[in-house]
């Protein structure tokens, strides 16, 4: 939530946003002044006129933020390599309400390498959120996607949400619980 440490932004042109927790899109208008709540795995969370807005990477540039810079592999990359980047891409995905990441969080249940048809790696990943109802969970959905799309070579990802087993506080790491006071 807003505290004297936001960052103030004035939106330099009109941006799409996620409201939270609700996950309905709307547009700020060039103009809309607001604080950096939160600038975690490359969005941002703002609060706006007492709401909070999820802003993706690609808008950064809206609020004065730079882009992503590009992922990159070696040349002749193992599957080995690519694993080590689709866990490191999934530690870069945030419920914009939570200062930590999924993976730290315990959503993630299963994260997978496979090949497809036409020879390209593709990332299956199981996951869930911290509560069924969550508005935001297909934005989180969307942003795992995004991101593991980035990533070269993986040409298809297979992203479900699940709710069983349920999620509780048990999968959190022990950082995740430091982190938010559960420890």
């Amino acid at each position: 939530m807003y505290s004297r440490s936001s960052e103030p932004v004035r939106f330099e042109r009109d941006c799409a946003a996620v409201l939270v927790p609700q996950g309905d899109e709307v547009t700020l208008p060039v103009g809309t002044v607001g604080y950096i709540t939160q600038a975690l795995g490359g969005s941002w969370t703002v609060f706006v006129e007492g709401n909070l807005m999820r802003i993706a990477g690609k808008d950064g540039d809206a609020i004065g933020k730079p882009p992503a810079e590009p992922l990159a592999l070696p040349e002749g990359a193992s599957d080995e390599d690519v694993e080590r980047v689709v866990w490191a891409q999934l530690r870069t995905c945030f419920d914009p309400e939570i200062p930590v990441n999924i993976v730290e969080l315990g959503l993630v249940y299963e994260a997978a390498l496979y090949r497809t048809e036409q020879g390209g790696r593709g990332v299956r990943v199981r996951m869930t959120l911290t509560a069924p109802g969550c508005g935001m969970g297909e934005i989180l959905v969307d942003d795992v996607r995004s991101k593991l799309e980035q990533i070269p070579t993986v040409v298809d990802t297979d992203i479900e949400l699940v709710f069983d087993p349920p999620w509780n506080q048990t999968m959190m790491s022990d950082v995740a619980r430091l982190e938010t006071g559960m420890f």
